[in-house]
């Protein structure tokens, strides 16, 4: 570890140096790369140094006591090591977490689908309740969302959408979202005051760029129709709306809650590319399946991850087997402790398995 961790030092200050040179700063394509590499680095080379001064300290100490100082000077000596040796633990399992390799994905912008489950109407009331928790949860750090495409129901439920959250690290936070979300809870509808199970799914995809993936244009149907709104009637009298059909995968987006059709296409060609990634990350993680079944989550949509439950305000994680008991925050957006949660336990595993 410490021969790595010496290397990005180096390579650290090779970019300090290239960052400030005059005829770099020209080509602002290769500064921009070099800056962005710069800031990654940053925090491990911090880390690094104040650990390495902890270490000299220590072996200072170490080499005093050897000596056969005075009582007096012997105390110190020790009192120091008593409050080095903890700090060199920390610093040293931090290094250990900095060193994780990335995800390539955490930087990226997501694409988040939910679709109503087991439940009918009850199901599409819970899915638009989860759209409202992850909306507010961008609100609160600040994040942008945009829908693409929606399917809602006459009484304000969600049998799918699709939607954009555009903010630094959206898809670190929220990778570990994708999965069933089970509610139990006595549904408006429900004379009886019977307690009901109704189920959501959540799946969320990072954004896809250029160069993450690349689609023919021969590979596409793309048919335009005039959007309609619920129960059928016309809401725009353009045919304005767009379906494309990925002919390779037979993978259809349907987009139209734009008037213009340039609008619907883009934000289809967006759920698109976000689906094919997925479905060529996925294949790849199957490879590894037997590494990935002892992670957090192994991504699968079918997994049941967590569940909503009204009568006892609690919501619970199954993955990890965290409950808390603030399900009305929790559902406005307070979603960050369950977060942090998930991330711990992942890169506990990951350092386990390293």
């Amino acid at each position: 570890m410490i021969d790595k961790l010496a290397f990005i030092e180096e390579r650290y200050e090779e970019l300090n140096r290239a960052i400030s040179d005059p005829e770099v700063i020209e080509k602002q394509d290769e500064w921009k790369e070099l800056v962005i590499e710069h800031a990654e680095i940053e925090e491990i080379v911090n880390v690094y140094r104040s650990y390495s001064q902890i270490l000299k300290g220590i072996k200072d100490a170490e080499e005093m006591l050897q000596d056969k100082p005075d009582p007096e000077f012997r105390e110190m000596l020790e009192q120091e090591l008593e409050e080095l040796t903890p700090k060199r633990e920390e610093l040293e399992e931090r290094l250990k977490v900095l060193l994780i390799p990335s995800d390539p994905n955490d930087k990226k912008n997501v694409v988040v689908e939910i679709r109503g489950g087991a439940g009918g109407d009850e199901a599409a009331l819970f899915g638009a309740d989860l759209l409202r928790m992850y909306t507010r949860y961008a609100e609160r750090r600040g994040w942008k969302t945009e829908v693409l495409s929606a399917s809602l129901t006459d009484i304000g439920g969600v049998k799918e959408i699709f939607f954009m959250i555009e903010g630094q690290g959206a898809y670190s936070r929220l990778k570990y979202e994708s999965g069933v979300h089970r509610v139990q809870r006595v549904p408006t509808t429900e004379s009886g005051g019977r307690i009901h199970t109704s189920t959501a799914t959540v799946a969320v995809l990072p954004e896809a760029e250029d160069v993450d993936i690349d689609i023919n244009a021969s590979d596409l149907r793309i048919d335009v129709f005039r959007a309609s709104g619920h129960g059928g009637q016309s809401v725009n009298t353009t045919d304005s709306a767009i379906r494309i059909t990925h002919l390779p995968t037979g993978l259809v987006v349907s987009c139209q809650d734009e008037r213009s059709q340039l609008k619907n296409k883009d934000k289809a060609m967006k759920i698109l590319s976000a689906r094919l990634l997925d479905m060529a990350q996925q294949e790849e993680q199957a490879k590894y399946a037997e590494t990935r079944k002892n992670q957090v989550g192994t991504g699968d949509r079918s997994e049941r991850i967590r569940t909503y439950n009204f009568p006892q305000g609690r919501v619970t994680d199954h993955r990890i087997g965290l409950t808390l008991y603030k399900l009305e925050e929790f559902l406005d957006g307070d979603i960050d402790e369950m977060i942090d949660a998930l991330i711990t336990t992942a890169q506990a595993e990951s350092l386990r398995q390293q």
